[in-house]
């Protein structure tokens, strides 16, 4: 559905008749950032943790609060979620997906932007996602607004990064996309990086005491 829903958001932005140009990044950020609040307090969303990114998953294995055994079932899904989603969007809005400007939704950095800066950038961003939810772990009020924290940060990064690294810090936001358009000389840098980026917050959590807390 996140999927689905991102591509039919880039479709109506970037395609035939688009928005404004400069409102792109944070439209976007606020339709993906909403609908991800809502699918972690949806009813599916609490049974299942709600975590649709596999470094998120990845993270919260580091942090003691996910079992390791359901760390490679959970990014398969979320993976094959990517590819299905964006292939179902395909089906809907026809032809228009796959061809410049849309693409299927695949992001994109700044051309003087090299692998090296989105790697950082996307590692940086996990590493903080980290860091904050083994402090909103901490506590049954943190846990409460947890939702609502990862749905404002995820806006704020398609926002802000959106235009510069491609802001996706999600190796299942880029999966499929990626995939799809061929477009995966760059998506080795958009899984790895989240994915060191959520081992480094959860380490920098330990080191701080958090990572027992939240655990």
């Amino acid at each position: 559905m996140l999927l689905f829903l991102v591509v039919t958001a880039v479709r109506w932005l970037v395609g035939p008749d688009p928005g404004a140009a400069a409102a792109r990044p944070a439209v976007l950020g606020a339709a993906v950032g909403t609908l991800l609040a809502l699918f972690m307090v949806s009813p599916p969303g609490r049974c299942s943790g709600g975590h649709l990114n596999p470094a998120v998953t990845l993270a919260l294995w580091r942090l003691g609060s996910f079992p390791g055994r359901e760390v490679v079932p959970y990014a398969v899904a979320q993976l094959a979620g990517s590819v299905f989603g964006v292939w179902c969007a395909g089906l809907v809005w026809g032809p228009v997906t796959a061809r410049p400007p849309v693409r299927h939704a695949s992001v994109r950095a700044d051309p003087a932007w090299g692998d090296a800066a989105v790697l950082a950038a996307e590692a940086g961003v996990l590493a903080g996602s980290t860091l904050m939810l083994a402090v909103l772990l901490a506590s049954p009020g943190g846990r409460r607004v947890l939702p609502y924290a990862v749905g404002l940060t995820t806006a704020l990064v398609i926002g802000v990064l959106g235009p510069l690294s491609g802001g996706s810090a999600n190796p299942a936001r880029q999966f499929g996309p990626a995939l799809l358009a061929g477009d995966t000389g760059r998506l080795w840098v958009y899984v790895l990086g989240p994915a060191l980026g959520a081992v480094l917050g959860a380490w920098l959590a330990g080191r701080t005491g958090l990572r027992r807390t939240a655990g």
